[in-house]
């Protein structure tokens, strides 16, 4: 599969290296240029590229920059595509963002009111980037880590669900974007390592 990644930092490298590694075309790209990702592509064979070039490039793309860079993304080129949010919103990082701040929106209702006409799919934003690129382990390997899926769209959802199975973590249906705060900072499967029933149990449990 050809996979847009925009932002190369702890997620989006260690996307970028085990995505790479099973085969996949990856196109990774930030807002500081692809001379900035020399480094990671010489490491991985992967292209480097501009945030634009890795959404053009991508059958599927994720993003995994500060949630304060969604107002910047190329939005006319993630158009159509399945955009993989892989973000959390940290204020003391990203500033205020009042729809965040007053929890009438989830982070990525709010990414996906930024990119009209993509598909947005929660995932990846649970797990500590160290993790997702050493801990994938076989199905029925006692210690899977599960992840998250939250999306409206049953097709997308299944398509990025099938995504982490190949990485090696157990995926979780968590329902639809408005219900994707049950894993967002603070509840009890974000950075936990919990396996599927672990997981399943703690989006039930999360309260606001």
């Amino acid at each position: 599969m050809k996979i847009g990644i925009i932002g190369s930092g702890n997620v989006g490298g260690s996307l970028t290296r085990r995505l790479q590694s099973l085969g996949h075309e990856v196109t990774v790209g930030n807002s500081r240029g692809p001379e900035t990702i020399a480094p990671l592509a010489a490491e991985t064979g992967a292209t480097a590229g501009t945030a634009r070039e890795a959404a053009e490039s991508g059958d599927l793309v994720v993003i995994a920059t500060p949630v304060r860079a969604v107002p910047d993304l190329p939005a006319e080129a993630l158009r159509g595509k399945v955009v993989i949010d892989a973000d959390n919103y940290y204020p003391q990082r990203d500033g205020p963002i009042g729809p965040l701040d007053d929890r009438s929106a989830t982070s990525s209702r709010w990414t996906a009111e930024h990119l009209p006409g993509a598909t947005v799919v929660k995932a990846f934003n649970t797990i500590q980037a160290g993790h997702l690129l050493t801990d994938g382990r076989p199905a029925g390997d006692p210690a899977r880590i599960a992840l998250p899926v939250a999306a409206d769209d049953v097709d997308a959802k299944r398509r990025v669900m099938g995504l982490v199975e190949e990485l090696g973590f157990d995926p979780i249906d968590a329902g639809g974007l408005d219900d994707s705060w049950r894993q967002q900072p603070g509840t009890p499967v974000y950075t936990t390592d919990l396996d599927a029933a672990g997981v399943r149990d703690g989006l039930a449990a999360a309260r606001r």
